[in-house]
């Protein structure tokens, strides 16, 4: 590896049990792209960041709309659901360590945890976004990235949904209205240009 700090993270987003099982949340959509995502996190398991979305006990943990969306699913709180469900599916799982867990309670990753204060402290400029739902966690990822000014770039091809509707529509809307600020590649050229991206 050169002898100076990685520029990019790859920050993968909530590809867990609880997604891929037989849930009131599966995404029948990740076991699909699961191979292109296990390529991007094997090309540098160091350089991922894994998120995990973790819902509280029950819903009177929160407050607000949040209450009012774990009412509407009340199985997929965690006194609900079994431990293992909230893990990373095992394919991803057995990079940890190197690679890092980040946990979340919310869509975005960047409102918790210090993310970006722990990236920037590592000289991390570039964040390659994978994971799902692309219109839910992973689109709350790619505009706080944007937002923090990072360089984004979203491998089209290793994300995710429920409904191909909302999958298509969040990324003809990524691509056609960040296209200054997001790139969008496929897994392949993305591994072309590994070191390029990483150290560039």
């Amino acid at each position: 590896m050169p002898d100076r700090p990685r520029r990019l993270a790859h920050l993968c987003v909530d590809v867990q049990n609880m997604f891929a099982a037989d849930t009131d949340w599966q995404t029948p959509w990740l076991n699909r792209m699961l191979p292109a995502i296990e390529a991007l996190v094997e090309r540098d398991p160091e350089a991922t960041v894994f998120t995990r979305f973790v819902p509280p006990s029950s819903a009177d943990r929160e407050t607000g709309a949040w209450q009012q969306y774990y009412e509407r699913w009340p199985a997929m709180t965690s006194e609900r659901l079994a431990p293992e469900m909230v893990d990373l599916v095992p394919a991803l799982k057995r990079f940890v360590p190197p690679a890092r867990v980040f946990d979340k309670n919310r869509y975005s990753p960047w409102l918790f945890g210090d993310l970006d204060r722990t990236l920037r402290g590592e000289g991390v400029e570039t964040i390659l976004i994978t994971g799902g739902e692309t219109d839910v966690c992973v689109l709350a990822a790619i505009l706080g990235s944007i937002d923090l000014g990072y360089r984004t770039i979203l491998a089209s091809d290793a994300v995710f949904g429920s409904a191909n509707q909302t999958h298509d529509a969040a990324l003809t809307v990524l691509d056609s209205r960040f296209g200054e600020q997001l790139i969008v590649r496929t897994t392949a050229e993305l591994l072309e240009h590994w070191d390029e991206l990483a150290w560039s």
